[in-house]
């Protein structure tokens, strides 16, 4: 890397992607002023965190367009307390949301910024803190938020998006967003539906936007109870990343979601994955938590291997299945071909080793053997021991 920057001063380079580089390193190029001559930035891995360190590391007087992960929202602020004053696009990736210094920081506005992406995939309580910050970007035209808000116990609807956003932003020309409210159920006098939610939505003007209500479980006082988790978001839905899908989601066309985590208080019935497999043609990472056993196949699925009561599911890009938090339906739900078709298979995270013994049949069952073909990793919460029943019946875990 010192060889190839130091080789010419590249007057006319106007992007530079930089992949895996360690945090020192990163640093270290990035407080040194020869740095600064490139004006548009990308710096994906590893997260960047700034806090105690001066206002000259990470910074920039021309740097424009920089898209970066970082390790917490004070990260963030800190990019924006004036170190990158020519910056007019900024797309964020934050860690860990929840984790905030004391440190005072600059809030002047950000005249400069035009386009601007806030994503973070852990729930957050700094919903306020965030509208501070998008309230400096008076002149933003592009907007882009993926977020997930608890510990507030009021759903953010249409009328917050209005009231807290759109009405500081009378340049702003795209708006693409996912926002999910967990809301504890003893918080709200009736239960919440889409409907309502939909409603606020149309009431300002808002028609390509959809919404949902799912029914999940969180920690709410220190103990697991069922929250509602409230989402939502701008059609077309433009995020690879999705969570807390549950029973009741809307007939849309997820083009772009890659990773889906499902979660209910109700079981996931085989239909319901027939939805999912129209809904998310392109899913490689799916995560499922839900303890309830599956009603309609519950007298079937261990004993009627010969009888074809469903149509075959296919996931044709299923790589990474999590069941790890799932009652062990779900496993005779993917691994049984009569159900399920998933050529593409590579990674099994399943509870522990005795369920997936119990749904093959001691790796003896002829139904789920294609479904476990091309199976290269394993991973129970106990740990898997490699028995030579389940390497013949798992052959591509060592290859």
């Amino acid at each position: 890397m010192e060889r190839i920057r130091l080789a010419t001063d590249y007057s006319n380079l106007t992007e530079l992607a930089i992949f895996h580089f360690r945090k020192d390193i990163a640093l270290n190029y990035f407080t040194k002023p020869s740095v600064v001559l490139y004006p548009y930035l990308s710096l994906y891995y590893p997260p960047l965190s700034l806090f105690n360190l001066p206002s000259t590391t990470f910074s920039s007087p021309i740097l424009t367009h920089l898209y970066i992960n970082v390790e917490t929202f004070a990260d963030c602020l800190y990019l924006l307390d004036g170190r990158l004053r020519k910056l007019t696009t900024l797309c964020v990736i934050v860690h860990h949301m929840n984790t905030f210094s004391e440190t005072v920081h600059n809030m002047d506005k950000l005249l400069n910024l035009k386009c601007f992406a806030l994503k973070s995939f852990l729930p957050f309580q700094q919903y306020d803190k965030i509208i501070l910050l998008l309230r400096r970007m008076s002149n933003l035209e592009k907007l882009t938020l993926n977020l997930s808000i608890q510990d507030r116990n009021r759903v953010i609807d249409g009328t917050y998006i209005q009231h807290d956003i759109l009405d500081y932003m009378s340049q702003l020309r795209s708006f693409t967003f996912y926002i999910c409210t967990y809301v504890d159920l003893v918080a709200v006098p009736h239960k919440l539906s889409s409907e309502d939610i939909q409603l606020t939505l149309t009431n300002i003007g808002q028609q390509h936007i959809s919404s949902m209500v799912n029914y999940v479980t969180g920690v709410v006082n220190y103990a697991f109870e069922v929250r509602a988790a409230c989402s939502i978001f701008s059609l077309p839905f433009e995020f690879d990343y999705l969570r807390d899908i549950g029973n009741n989601f809307p007939n849309i066309v997820f083009s772009y979601v890659t990773y889906l985590f499902i979660e209910d208080i109700t079981p996931f019935e085989h239909e319901f994955f027939m939805r999912i497999a129209r809904s998310f043609p392109l899913l490689k990472h799916l995560c499922i938590w839900n303890q309830k056993s599956q009603k309609k196949a519950g007298l079937v699925t261990f004993s009627s291997d010969k009888c074809q009561l469903h149509s075959i599911i296919e996931y044709s890009h299923l790589t990474i299945l999590d069941v790890k938090w799932a009652h062990k339906d779900y496993i005779e739900q993917f691994l049984n071909g009569t159900k399920t078709f998933v050529p593409c298979l590579t990674q099994f995270e399943v509870p522990y080793i005795d369920d997936l013994k119990a749904v093959t049949k001691n790796f003896t069952r002829e139904e789920t053997r294609r479904n476990c073909a091309k199976v290269e990793k394993i991973t129970t919460i106990q740990g898997v021991i490699h028995s030579k029943d389940l390497c013949l019946y798992f052959p591509s875990l060592y290859k």
